[in-house]
């Protein structure tokens, strides 16, 4: 039975368009391949509450899904890998 999550993540926004653009696919695609992205809401470059990585940006991106209650422990894996990704956070949401 799939659940319904909220993600949001930032980028560093200094990578440059081409590369967030391809960050964002590649987080959509994930979530397409074992879920379903049911609504993305890009922020945008926004001000830090406190500097990360010398970091006084990012590039905030917010994503709803739904999917099996084991997936978002593989989205957390790659998303702390990712060498663009500077803070992420999910979200079970109540049903």
């Amino acid at each position: 039975m799939s659940k319904q999550y909220e993600l949001i993540y930032v980028l560093n926004p200094q990578i440059g368009e081409e590369k967030i653009e391809a960050a964002k696919q590649r987080v959509e695609d994930l979530i397409a391949e074992h879920g379903e992205v049911v609504d993305i809401d890009v922020w945008g470059q926004k001000r830090l509450a406190y500097e990360i990585e010398d970091q006084t940006e990012g590039f905030y991106i917010l994503v709803h899904f739904k999917s099996e209650a084991d997936f978002p422990k593989e989205l957390e894996r790659v998303l702390k890998i990712s060498d663009s990704v500077m803070r992420y956070l999910i979200v079970k949401l109540e049903e």
